[in-house]
């Protein structure tokens, strides 16, 4: 049995306990909280191993949460998410923080706008709900690089999520800088924050440190005391928890409605012989990858959860939310091969991607109801959507042709192909540019090594698209030219992964490129910053360019739209591209690629939309547009359709 540590503060004069009733934990518990908080109502959330349940204020307690990213969740949205979450009947959330949201340099910060966790923890608070953290350092989330920063990868032989000095380092002074912001939410303190995660599923990463482990249980301790309660979630196989436990850290485990629930919590009752059961993520759906639609039926889902409420577990539902990987934030799997998440992370869960509560939201509120009285009152309805009908854009440019604007500070040059960790370029694009060595009268191949191409590559031979070259599929296409002619590769980072042992996956041309086995060398690299120049009004504040009219191969387009007045939610179609991003008044809405599925439309908040004066429309399209190009805005979102997609170009 894993006996339970005392926990009750080292300095200062205890008082005597208030309820002599407690079990033994809670005595040290109550001890350790009365003197700073000397009132027979010191507020705690502990464990009770006697009982087999969390202790919430000295009486037994038990959750139901949901998960809810405010990463994904537009700011503007925060209130009304964690509303209908509240009206669900959730006692709490639980809540990721990824640190490259936040530390997007090395010493850089940014707890403003869409990143203030505070104000979302705040907001939390002044609804009723509480808050299980998650601050990681890893939190998986099928987020870019699972949530640490890809500067760590600057670090020469860093090993990641170890007890490496280099890991370490940057860790304890991210920490440093978190924590105390954590610190006063905590429960006992008078926050709504009752119990704090360390790390994440640690016991699916190939290392098995332990000394990580216990470096990270010190640091939390000491920036966060004594008395919060400290807890681990892995899978639930043998080797998940013996490698992602430790003395000092209860342990709680995760799985879905297909799981026989007896079997699973008899795995964390191995590890963890006493105290309460946990489902830290009962996963309500599924994830999307760029190749087919998840579901999870709601009936399903409802009924495992009554299973584990029957038994008295502490549940959270992983997601009750999902929202929108905006911009470059999406992660990927590796399974074989390279799997990048969509830009939806709708998850199939009860709260649509949108926000809309759906029936599998009623079925888990039904269940809920029989085991807890829910809010009183009607749950909010889902927002207004608005089809804003068809828009029409024009080429801006070619790719190639605004180098001036992308790249102001010139290009890089070097023998051979820099990664994107070489240069310092953490999400999007980079060109890397040469001029063919000889003549090729003949078709002759220009290829790459295996699993070089990170993570697709645009090639175009005297600015002319030839198709592109994708990491774990496509590394070779035929080119004729003669000696002199330019030969450009546009690679794009489609993220990094975020689950399993490769977590440090490097972006670019990781190998050479050759021509019929020959090296090419003598590379200019161009790291292009496409949203700045975008955030700044670009290129709709620019002269315009007198385009060529070609529709294939990597170029801009532009176009406005006004609202009827509102600026409600939509959703936008791109039909006949390709693959690209979009952007509307600067914001980065994130990939889309139609020809690939199963998403077939890119959410748009009406939070980023003017009401009063006309929308600025982007689009980098990267392989070719349709004839005419048009957007399509609809009221609601399409999935699940796959189309078939060619990489070589075709008119």
């Amino acid at each position: 049995m894993v006996e339970p540590r005392p926990t009750s503060s080292p300095s200062g004069p205890a008082e005597p306990p208030a309820r002599m009733a407690l079990p033994a934990l809670g005595l040290l518990l109550a001890a350790g909280l009365l003197h700073t908080q000397a009132s027979p109502s010191a507020r705690s959330f502990q464990l009770d191993y006697e009982h087999n349940c969390f202790l919430k204020d000295g009486a037994p307690f038990r959750y139901i949460s949901g998960s809810i990213h405010y990463a994904r969740v537009p700011r503007p949205a925060w209130r009304d998410r964690l509303l209908k979450m509240y009206m669900s009947g959730l006692s709490a959330v639980q809540v990721y923080i990824p640190w490259n949201y936040h530390e997007t340099l090395p010493g850089v910060y940014d707890f403003t706008g869409n990143r203030d966790v505070e104000a979302f923890l705040d907001l939390t608070a002044e609804l009723g709900l509480l808050v299980i953290l998650r601050p990681g350092p890893y939190i998986c989330a099928e987020w870019e690089m699972g949530g640490l920063p890809a500067w760590l990868l600057w670090k020469p032989d860093i090993i990641l999520r170890t007890s490496n000095p280099a890991y370490l380092a940057a860790v304890d002074s991210w920490l440093h800088v978190l924590l105390p912001k954590i610190k006063p939410r905590l429960y006992h303190q008078g926050g709504n924050i009752i119990s704090v995660q360390v790390e994440n599923e640690y016991g699916s990463y190939y290392a098995c440190d332990h000394g990580y482990l216990r470096h990270l249980l010190g640091s939390f301790r000491a920036l966060l005391g004594s008395e919060v309660l400290l807890f681990t979630t892995d899978s639930t196989g043998a080797q998940e928890l013996r490698c992602g436990t430790l003395q000092g850290l209860y342990a709680t485990v995760d799985f879905g409605p297909g799981s026989n629930v007896t079997e699973a919590f008899g795995a964390q009752r191995r590890v963890e012989p006493r105290g309460p059961l946990v489902n830290s993520e009962y996963y309500t759906g599924w994830l999307d990858y760029w190749e087919a639609h998840a579901s999870t039926s709601a009936a399903w889902v409802a009924r495992g959860l009554e299973d584990m409420l029957q038994l008295g577990a502490s549940i959270n539902m992983y997601m009750f939310h999902g929202g929108t990987n905006f911009a470059y934030w999406s992660g990927a799997d590796y399974k074989g091969q390279y799997k990048p998440v969509t830009t939806s992370y709708d998850y199939d869960a009860p709260l649509s991607e949108a926000g809309d509560p759906t029936e599998k939201l009623f079925a888990i509120r039904t269940v809920i109801s029989k085991f807890q009285p829910l809010p009183v009152g009607p749950m909010p309805p889902a927002t207004p959507k608005y089809a804003y009908g068809w828009v029409a854009l024009r080429k801006y440019a070619d790719l190639l042709d605004v180098f001036d604007v992308l790249c102001p500070s010139g290009p890089i040059q070097s023998q051979f192909p820099l990664t994107f960790e070489a240069l310092k370029q953490v999400h999007g694009f980079v060109v890397y540019h040469t001029q063919l060595p000889w003549d090729v009268p003949d078709p002759a191949t220009l290829g790459a090594p295996p699993h070089s191409i990170c993570d697709r590559g645009y090639v175009m031979l005297q600015k002319e698209y030839q198709g592109t070259l994708e990491r774990d599929g496509q590394t070779t296409l035929h080119v004729t030219g003669r000696a002199g002619d330019s030969l450009d590769i546009l690679v794009e980072n489609m993220g990094r992964i975020s689950f399993g042992a490769n977590t440090s996956d490097f972006k670019g041309l990781l190998g050479n490129l050759s021509l019929n086995s020959r090296p090419l060398s003598n590379w200019l690299i161009y790291p292009l910053a496409i949203d700045t120049a975008v955030q700044q009004g670009w290129p709709h504040t620019a002269l315009p360019k007198s385009s060529s009219g070609g529709r294939v191969g990597p170029a801009f387009y532009t176009g406005t739209f006004e609202t009827p007045g509102i600026a409600w939610d939509t959703f936008v179609k791109f039909p006949g591209w390709s693959k690209g991003l979009l952007w509307i008044n600067g914001f980065n809405l994130g990939r889309y690629w139609s020809c690939r599925g199963p998403q077939q439309t890119l959410f748009v908040p009406g939070s980023v939309l003017h009401a009063d004066h006309p929308n600025n429309i982007t689009v980098l399209e990267l392989e070719g547009a349709p004839p005419t190009p048009l957007l399509l805005f609809l009221d609601r979102p399409l999935y699940n359709r796959t189309l078939g997609c060619s990489t070589t170009a075709t008119e």
